[in-house]
């Protein structure tokens, strides 16, 4: 993974030595928690294709037992994540909590029960108006749609220019979600419609209070990450440590807000593996 495993970054901050030491002293009363998408896999020009980073469930495995809990919160389904992260079944895992649409599933490792709500009647009035708004605001630009279930995302990934489709297209998908009574979620070159009420912030700090944690550690890479950063930030205000990593440097606001930042993926896994073994697990 290209270090010591025994060899831990240190935070560049004040608030995250103080999140990491805390973490250290009494991982039983810590989360550990991730996005999926850019921090523990690899982006890809078809997100059908994601998979997490070799290493990062080994990783996981060896880590999670010594926690309260290590929880993934994604915009993905919570299905497709354990899919795509090689969750499911795995020995060491069974304090490993999925939240999928950003919070509104939930997937357990511990009994493979899975968490879903029904959809939502605005995701798809405006799936119906979509086809007409890209034929109008983005024609010939090659994007493309990801159904999610409970939400949708047009990424424009595939397009010659992909950051003239994205600015073409996200003032009008705002204004397709207003009309709707749901939210757009801007990514790395993704638009996502979803139901309001829930960002990851939102579920993040549900999923600290149920735990009873006192120290919350979180890895991010995207817009999407920032809302759970606030969460962060709260819950110190509260008393509680905590812990900001981020996960390449694509997203410069969040980069900036990171107690720690890291080299992308491989960087994360090698950072959970070095955790693991300072706490005895092995990886």
């Amino acid at each position: 993974m290209g270090s010591n495993p025994a060899t831990l970054p240190q935070p560049a901050t004040d608030a995250g030595a103080e999140g990491l030491a805390a973490l250290l002293a009494a991982p039983g009363s810590a989360v550990v928690a991730l996005d999926f998408d850019g921090t523990l896999a690899e982006i890809v020009p078809d997100p059908e294709q994601a998979r997490a980073h070799p290493g990062a469930v080994e990783a996981l495995a060896a880590l999670a037992p010594r926690l309260a809990s290590a929880v993934v919160i994604t915009g993905r389904p919570a299905s497709v994540a354990v899919e795509y992260g090689g969750f499911a079944g795995v020995p060491g895992l069974e304090r490993l909590v999925v939240l999928g649409h950003y919070g509104a599933e939930r997937w357990d490792a511990a009994t493979g029960t899975l968490e879903t709500p029904p959809p939502h009647p605005g995701v798809a009035g405006a799936r119906a108006e979509l086809d007409d708004v890209v034929r109008r605001f983005a024609p010939g630009r090659q994007v493309w749609t990801e159904e999610k279930g409970q939400s949708f995302a047009v990424h424009t990934r595939r397009a010659a220019d992909p950051d003239a489709a994205f600015a073409a297209l996200r003032a009008p998908l705002r204004d397709l979600a207003v009309r709707h009574g749901i939210v757009l979620e801007p990514g790395r070159q993704v638009l996502e419609l979803r139901p309001p009420g829930m960002d990851k912030g939102t579920a993040l700090t549900a999923y600290v209070r149920e735990t009873g944690a006192r120290t919350v550690a979180y890895a991010g890479d995207d817009l999407g990450d920032l809302s759970a950063f606030d969460a962060v930030d709260a819950l110190r205000a509260e008393g509680r440590t905590g812990l900001l990593l981020s996960s390449g440097t694509a997203t410069a606001a969040l980069t900036a807000r990171a107690d720690l930042a890291l080299d992308g993926p491989s960087a994360v896994v090698a950072f959970l593996t070095a955790l693991a073994a300072r706490l005895g697990g092995g990886a």
